[in-house]
């Protein structure tokens, strides 16, 4: 991991641990998780957002003023709110998707579950995204949550990462490898 990368994963741990921590202590995770969906979204569909949160032309007032008022108008809860203004204030708001993302990790190990990212070449249906994630929590003897996307270059089957473990079943490695046992023949 680079030094900046570091950097903003550690800044981020300590936010969501005080943000968790508060929510817990409110009895309002669910609401968290709802906090973190949002910002989610909006961090995939808005090109402004994100330029808002990493721009460093936008002073702190106006960053500040900024994310309190889309976090107002997308029903961002108080202390999501108050956690994105006091990022703003201190010039954190960078480290928003990082936040997100150990947010997510912090509640998923609280409730005893276990995210998985699977990545396949067409979007999975219902089905096979629950059948996936019984074998999954077969196999790990854990809930599991699947975050699930779609790469088209995969050509076809899957890549599942839980953890550090990565099992990659897609055309694409098995016809890169088959390529690379070619060159060797060769």
């Amino acid at each position: 991991m680079s030094e900046p990368a570091s950097i903003s994963t550690g800044i981020a741990a300590r936010y969501a641990t005080a943000v968790y921590e508060l929510a817990k202590e409110g009895k309002d995770v669910k609401g968290l998780e709802a906090d973190i969906s949002v910002l989610a979204t909006a961090m995939a569909e808005s090109a402004d957002f994100n330029a808002l949160i990493n721009s460093p032309v936008y002073s702190r007032a106006d960053q500040a003023a900024a994310i309190t008022a889309i976090a107002k108008k997308s029903g961002v809860s108080a202390l999501m709110t108050n956690t994105l203004a006091l990022m703003a204030d201190k010039r954190r708001l960078f480290v928003l998707p990082q936040l997100v993302q150990t947010l997510r990790e912090v509640i998923a190990t609280d409730k005893g579950e276990v995210t998985a990212d699977v990545t396949s070449a067409k979007a999975l249906t219902k089905a096979q995204s629950d059948k996936l994630a019984k074998t999954l929590k077969a196999r790990m003897g854990k809930d599991v949550t699947i975050n699930a996307s779609v790469d088209e270059s995969l050509i076809g089957g899957l890549i599942v990462k839980v953890g550090s473990k990565m099992i990659d079943t897609s055309i694409r490695s098995k016809l890169s490898s088959l390529q690379n046992a070619m060159k060797e023949v060769g």
